[in-house]
């Protein structure tokens, strides 16, 4: 089947196969309305290239390798990753016998590592929230809690912006967590933070428009009811000068590595910290693997079973 240039732009029409695969999508991966709404558009632009895209053979296929050649790396791959998912969904259906998909391109990735925060950082961070917490006052207690959750149990800025005050159980030191694709898990809450929240819990209603009725843990007067994503990073951005860091080093999500770094460096399992995160994928995990050379050697010198062997001259 020869492939058609078309502009990026001109979409197909969605067929039959393509909405019964996105309704797969959603009812049983339970994935999020932008993830559909991305594979939607990546399957309907092959479309428009290749015509009925579920006849498409591996020529076809091969050819959105040139017609591809100008997106970005990571954009090549969102799209080949829509393809392949598609066409195991129309063999597992029976629809089609083969899969043609090894014929399409297979950009190489280099993923970037994660910025870090060092435990010097943090510690600055603590001390100021800490210290401004110490008259009690409520915008203050508000920004210690949300760092305690960040750094302490690896929440996402989504996940803790938006958490229910029934996420809070009073008797188990455990957050009730609904991540992506609305998959639960179950967080653990340190001692400090669970006494953290305790303070926040009793001056989180007063202020002036807050009822203290609200379902949120962090309410607010806003459309959406809860503290936004963007005051989130306002927030830790103005701690971060006040702490004395540079404000574009710290974000929720640089929070979140930290936390999971050094977990890792503590001695803490992979499967357990993919557990914590809500990875559905371990190899999602895996980037936070990433340590200092100087660690490594070291770890090489205190547990290789050669170091145990004496040197001789």
């Amino acid at each position: 089947m020869a492939g058609l240039t078309l502009p990026r732009q001109t979409l197909a029409p969605i067929t039959p196969e393509i909405a019964a695969f996105l309704a797969m999508l959603a009812a049983e991966r339970g994935a999020a309305a932008n993830t559909i709404a991305a594979y939607r558009r990546d399957l309907a632009d092959a479309s428009a290239r290749l015509g009925n895209l579920a006849m498409a053979d591996g020529p076809a296929l091969a050819s959105l390798a040139g017609q591809w050649s100008g997106l970005a790396p990571s954009s090549l791959a969102r799209k080949c990753s829509a393809l392949r998912q598609f066409f195991g969904f129309l063999v597992d259906e029976g629809h089609r016998l083969d899969d043609p998909t090894p014929s399409l391109p297979s950009p190489r990735l280099i993923r970037p590592l994660p910025r870090l925060v060092g435990h010097e950082d943090i510690a600055a961070l603590f001390a100021t929230a800490e210290a401004e917490a110490a008259g009690n006052r409520r915008e203050a207690v508000r920004t210690l809690v949300l760092l305690e959750l960040l750094y302490g149990s690896g929440l996402r800025a989504t996940e803790l912006v938006s958490l229910p005050l029934s996420a809070v159980p009073r008797d188990v030191p455990m957050l009730n967590i609904t991540g992506k694709g609305g998959v639960q898990r179950m967080v653990p809450v340190s001692t400090r933070a669970r006494q953290a929240l305790t303070r926040w819990l009793d001056l989180r209603g007063a202020g002036q428009g807050r009822q203290p009725s609200s379902r949120y843990l962090f309410p607010s007067t806003g459309k959406l009811g809860h503290l936004t994503r963007v005051r989130l990073f306002q927030l830790l951005r103005e701690l971060a000068i006040r702490a004395g860091l540079a404000p574009d080093r710290l974000s929720p999500h640089v929070l979140r590595h930290a936390f999971a770094t050094h977990l890792l460096a503590g001695g803490a399992d992979l499967r357990v910290l993919q557990t914590l995160l809500g990875h559905a994928d371990i190899a999602t995990t895996e980037i936070y693997t990433h340590v200092e050379p100087s660690r490594l050697v070291a770890l090489v010198n205190q547990r290789h079973p050669l170091a145990q062997l004496g040197h001789s001259d």
